[in-house]
């Protein structure tokens, strides 16, 4: 007698797609988005940009893959999934973002969340100068969502963002631009609290948490990005998919939890798994 039990069959979950890096350390990139997708309950799809060596405490070599991979990744999960929402992470190069942009040209109905990945969180630039001018004029103007933190925020209006007052300038200013919604992520601003602002149909939505004591950042923008992502793709309003997926991180900020690496040092993980 077989100990699996039979089949059953059940309506397919629905399909999205992230289009990143892949993190071999699994806190960020694709990985990550997996993760949330899969506490979404969603179908997650992987077109994969590069191959990053790295934990949460080093970055060791980056692996680019071909734009022609990448590119036939795309079309033919496209071609073979109904798929409504894409995200998109690290992209790597200048061509990638091209192609991407070109890509989309032609699915207006799809839905894209972009976490320009520009700047890290630590202030190290990720991308060079010709793959911003091409997110800026290309693959921005056909996003849904763009989700900068500060820096990228700061890089793509070349000013300064201080303060709270001037990130709500900043992030009016980058929906008109761009004309899509924006969420300007500010856990760069010092302060007991952090605060995100999303722009949308011309109001600017508050997202306030205290500021958590806790040590896993890798992969925070790659989870927020995709739980938007996923909320969006179950049908929810711009809106509610922001505050659904601030929750989500925050559970996933609050059980975080570490490994000790052969040094004694330690490796503290995002845990993408919770869900409130």
């Amino acid at each position: 007698m077989s100990v699996y039990p039979k089949s059953v069959i059940t309506e397919a979950p629905i399909a999205i797609l992230t289009i990143a890096g892949s993190d071999c350390s699994a806190g960020a990139g694709l990985q990550a988005d997996l993760k949330t997708f899969q506490s979404f309950g969603l179908h997650g799809l992987t077109a994969v940009t590069c191959v990053v060596s790295e934990t949460a405490n080093h970055v060791s070599l980056i692996h680019t893959i071909s734009p022609e991979m990448m590119e036939d990744q795309i079309y033919l999960l496209i071609d073979s999934f109904p798929v409504t929402v894409v995200k998109t992470g690290m992209l790597g190069t200048a061509e990638h973002v091209r192609r991407v942009a070109k890509i989309f040209q032609g699915y207006p109905e799809i839905s894209l969340v972009v976490d320009p990945v520009i700047i890290s969180t630590t202030g190290t630039s990720l991308l060079e100068a010709s793959a911003v001018e091409i997110y800026q004029n290309e693959l921005f103007p056909l996003a849904k969502l763009i989700t900068p933190n500060l820096p990228e925020a700061e890089c793509l209006l070349n000013r300064i963002i201080p303060t709270k007052e001037a990130m709500e300038n900043a992030v009016s200013d980058l929906a008109r631009q761009y004309g899509c919604d924006i969420l300007l992520k500010g856990g760069h601003l010092l302060g007991q609290e952090c605060t995100d602002l999303l722009f949308t149909e011309e109001n600017i939505h508050h997202f306030t948490h205290k500021r958590l004591n806790v040590s896993a950042s890798h992969g925070t923008g790659c989870t927020l990005a995709a739980a938007i992502a996923s909320c969006l793709a179950l049908g929810k309003s711009m809106t509610e998919s922001v505050s659904i997926a601030k929750s989500y991180l925050v559970s996933s900020l609050e059980s975080s939890y570490h490994f000790k690496n052969r040094k004694g040092e330690s490796i503290h993980v995002l845990n993408q798994g919770t869900r409130t």
